[in-house]
């Protein structure tokens, strides 16, 4: 107990954590604030959380070896992540961190094409029932926009198509590339909205069936089509390129290629929009249980990691926007709706995978409230004069999007 309570007494600049041992004792930890009573299930919890903490914590928790007795695991996460704010420094949480990956890490990190589609089927071939529970009806899987933080999801996700919609300066009959489509909610509404012609491109082939079934009941299969392929060995040129959650997988040693082959797939008057989850200040190590059980071979970059892989390939980062707080609403929708369904998914799966669920999300959350991730979205250019000088295209494009 000695070890376990010195590392919650770094990681606690505020709050406190009651802790229950297998045999009933009781120790309080932690300063003034927010409590919470923990209680151990077996002797061995202590001795792992201090040796691992950063994947202990989920792990025992999805195991049922950590129990919370008078909050959720969303209570504890934003006692420890929440005292220890990046822009504060995150003192307390150091002593969780393994470090930065880099170097020689980055190089062993590597997602050839078939890793890829492994990595891919283990967290979108999900059932879609799943989906269906937390997500919008749209099956948007990634941040919303809020241009009011009490909008509905179903609000936010329009809008963040709309405001993504703005950015990719459309006009009428181009060709638009979709890398990671998704089940294809983003591809059919820009060919709704704008009357372009999208080809949406993915390595899951569950999300690949929803989305060839959804473009034939709209009745636009013949404009917006999906495949399943990799984004390295697609051929032709684009007018626009999106990419909506998918650079999050593409992996550090990969930076460069993939911008080399955006900018060989797009147009010479061509633009881009990146939309990815990402890090404010420098890029560390993925966190170890993520990494794990939801999405293996992720790699979250920083800003500089991004404006160096594409400055290479000489593409013009013609627009940057950071959102901060955007994925934070949305994973908080996600985890309520989750929450609301947890029946229906332990019938589905079992109360250990409900459990790992509500981790992730938790986990999500208080990483975009408290921790160090945000989202970025990145516009591209070939030519300096592919757009207006301005960006005034950008709102009016976006209002007229919303009405439609």
């Amino acid at each position: 107990m000695a070890l376990i309570g010195r590392l919650i007494g770094t990681l606690l600049t505020k709050g406190q954590i009651t802790l229950v041992t297998p045999d009933g004792k009781r120790e309080t930890y932690g300063r003034d604030g927010k409590h919470l009573t923990v209680r151990f299930t077996d002797k061995r919890v202590g001795f792992d959380l201090v040796r691992n903490p950063r994947l202990t914590i989920g792990e025992a928790y999805m195991d049922g070896r950590i129990v919370i007795e008078d909050g959720t695991i969303l209570d504890l996460l934003e006692l420890i992540v929440g005292a220890n704010r990046w822009e504060d420094g995150g003192q307390g949480r150091k002593a969780m961190t393994k470090g930065k990956i880099k170097g020689l890490t980055a190089l062993l990190r590597r997602n050839p094409i078939a890793r890829s589609k492994r990595n891919v089927a283990h967290h979108y071939d999900l059932k879609d029932e799943l989906y269906e529970l937390f997500l919008d009806s749209d099956r948007q899987y990634s941040c919303a926009y809020f241009t009011d933080p009490s909008n509905s999801l179903e609000q936010a996700q329009a809008d963040k198509k709309a405001h993504i919609a703005a950015k990719l300066y459309l006009k009428p009959g181009q060709r638009v590339l979709d890398i990671g489509c998704g089940w294809g909610g983003t591809a059919l509404y820009l060919n709704r909205v704008a009357d372009v012609d999208v080809l949406g491109i993915t390595l899951s082939e569950e999300q690949l069936k929803v989305a060839r079934r959804r473009a034939d009941e709209a009745g636009v299969a013949d404009r917006v089509k999906f495949e399943l392929i990799d984004y390295r060995v697609l051929q032709g040129r684009f007018d626009r390129i999106v990419s909506i959650g998918m650079f999050e997988h593409v992996g550090l040693a990969h930076y460069e290629e993939f911008y080399a082959k955006c900018r060989e797939l797009l147009a010479d008057d061509g633009v881009m929009l990146l939309h990815t989850i990402g890090k404010l200040g420098s890029a560390g190590a993925p966190d170890p249980f993520t990494d794990k059980w939801i999405f293996p071979g992720y790699h979250l970059p920083s800003l500089s990691q991004m404006c160096a892989a594409s400055e290479k390939v000489r593409l013009i980062a013609s627009d940057v926007e950071t959102l901060r707080l955007h994925y934070a609403y949305t994973l908080r929708h996600w985890l309520d709706r989750a929450a609301q369904a947890k029946a229906d998914i332990v019938a589905m799966y079992d109360e250990r995978f409900y459990r790992m669920w509500e981790f992730y999300l938790a986990g999500g959350i208080v990483m975009f409230e408290s921790g160090a991730a945000c989202n970025y979205q990145v516009q591209y250019i070939r030519d300096r004069n592919a757009l207006p000088i301005t960006r005034d295209y950008m709102a009016e494009a976006e209002q007229r999007y919303r009405s439609a």
